[in-house]
């Protein structure tokens, strides 16, 4: 009898696709939700380096009046009637927004504070870059902007409830400053 009952058991085969999608699954769900949230980090990435080539981009065709190579910021001169803070509002709006204005940023969470805008100068003599062309009316050097973020990443997963609450994506671009 006992022969009998492990031939039959052998050749039943009613169940077997339930069991195959029992072992397939969790790998199946895991693949997905990693293609899921890498696709979401690739997106999420992209939007933080377009602001930032953006910022700086729009920073770097400022009139050379508003920067000084002795500040490694922008600054207010006597000749500009909008301050240097209005610039800087600017840049980090652009940044963050895609509008000089502001309005939603591009990702929840997104601040201002979040921002960095400094400005370094080429002084170097025997690389003549600021002896000629559109630098040999400028003082101090020939003026370089560089935007830089650190935005947390509002991770897909960590809606799920996993532990993700120290991802960050950092993005940083400079720009010579063409001042036109």
């Amino acid at each position: 009898m006992t022969g009998r009952f492990l031939r039959t058991f052998r050749k039943d085969t009613t169940a077997a696709a339930a069991v195959e999608m029992a072992l397939v699954l969790p790998m199946l769900f895991a693949l997905m939700f990693t293609t899921f949230e890498g696709g979401a980090y690739m997106w999420t990435e992209h939007k933080v380096v377009k602001g930032v080539r953006d910022g700086a981009r729009y920073a770097a065709r400022l009139p050379f009046d508003y920067y000084d190579c002795g500040s490694p910021s922008l600054v207010d001169s006597a000749a500009q009637t909008e301050s240097a803070a209005d610039r800087e509002t600017e840049i980090k709006n652009l940044t963050r927004t895609g509008a000089l204005s502001g309005g939603t940023a591009k990702l929840s969470g997104w601040a201002d504070s979040d921002i960095s805008i400094s400005v370094t100068c080429n002084t170097n003599a025997t690389e003549g870059f600021y002896q000629s062309g559109i630098y040999s009316g400028v003082s101090g050097g020939a003026p370089h902007v560089v935007v830089s973020t650190k935005v947390s990443y509002p991770s897909i997963l960590g809606s799920l409830g996993f532990a993700t609450s120290g991802s960050v994506v950092r993005a940083q671009a400079d720009a010579a400053v063409t001042g036109i």
